[in-house]
């Protein structure tokens, strides 16, 4: 280091601090370069990785299929009416209601397409809420530690000594909430509190790498530190997470409509399946109205099924390796150097 980089008390510059003019480097690269840079990082990359592993595909595609069901298809599909065929209708039994019928002479098809919005409704209000809420709670107690970390970890260990079920049906026994965001956020309740305290646990070993020493020294605020320094070691960990608390929310859902635990509001896959074990007797008599509570039950297994092959799919596009073969901009020395 030459006496021009030094500070007139003998001290490092913030580049010195970090080891490279990379800072520098970046202010000077032209802003069509970055674009095209963040475009290859978070864009590109992630989806060539992506792609390439079967579980990120297939389950990407399903989980497009059910967005599109909910959106476009149900602007697509009419919505179902009373006779349209005759009642318990089959399936396959008339070209016209290839999925049958239940009670009343409704297409199940139909039901199954426009229960679809209430249900990506659940599932996006249990992820924000539960992915939400651990992550600033997880993240900010392993951080600051002390005081800080003792109460916001008895907090989270009061909620993971609840039990899940009775207390919401305690909620929403009190409170009977028919709006799918509110009913997701209610179901997401007993699930922050476990992401929470791993987060933390993690965090508890990060805030002592030199990196992240390197930011305090510099002056960064908490906030800076914690998303632009920690957040991003954690994305794998917490995109993961996201997808478990959709699929907990989801099947918890349509559990407690069918045992009518729930208020009934628009319809879903719950309501259905309800309908068909109180006015149809499929549980019983699977024969007569089997295809009811089916249909339902199959679009639920294919959402959960989609969600869990993107998951486990997910490793692979966060491994450094593997975005580093596939990306036009990111070097070996970015990866750390590793093969």
């Amino acid at each position: 280091m030459t006496d021009d980089d030094m500070q007139p008390d003998g001290g490092a510059t913030k580049e010195e601090i970090f080891g490279t003019g990379e800072s520098v480097e970046r202010a000077r690269t032209p802003p069509a370069e970055r674009l095209k840079r963040m475009y290859d990082i978070y864009v590109r990359t992630p989806f060539l990785v992506g792609w390439s592993d079967w579980r990120t595909r297939i389950g990407g595609l399903g989980i497009l299929f059910y967005i599109l069901m909910g959106t476009v298809g149900v602007l697509i599909v009419p919505e179902y009416q009373i006779n349209e065929g005759p009642a318990f209708l089959g399936p396959f039994e008339d070209s016209s209601i290839i999925t049958g019928t239940d009670y009343i002479g409704r297409s199940i098809g139909k039901q199954v397409v426009h229960g679809t919005p209430s249900m990506l409704k659940m599932a996006l209000a249990g992820v924000v809420f539960a992915v939400g809420l651990g992550v600033v709670v997880g993240l900010i107690a392993g951080y600051k530690g002390g005081v800080v970390d003792r109460a916001l970890m008895t907090m989270a260990d009061v909620f993971i000594v609840l039990p899940g079920l009775p207390l919401i049906i305690v909620i929403v026994s009190i409170f009977p909430v028919r709006d799918p965001f509110l009913v997701g956020a209610i179901l997401a309740i007993p699930r922050w509190s476990g992401l929470a305290r791993q987060l933390r646990s993690q965090v508890l070993t990060l805030r002592e790498e030199d990196y992240v020493e390197a930011a305090r020294a510099m002056g960064l605020g908490t906030p800076t530190i914690i998303t632009q320094e920690i957040m991003p070691k954690l994305a794998p960990f917490i995109l993961i997470s996201a997808s478990g608390a959709a699929t907990g929310v989801i099947v918890a859902a349509v559990a407690l409509y069918f045992l009518g635990i729930l208020p009934f509001s628009n319809d879903n896959w719950g309501v259905m399946m309800n309908f068909a074990r109180q006015r149809g007797n499929a549980v019983a008599n699977p024969g007569h109205a089997g295809h009811w509570l089916f249909l339902p039950l199959l679009a639920l297994s294919g959402m959960t099924f989609a969600l869990t092959l993107f998951s486990q799919g997910l490793d692979r596009v966060f491994n450094p390796q593997l975005r580093a073969r596939h990306s036009k901009t990111i070097t070996d020395d970015e990866t750390g150097g590793e093969p």
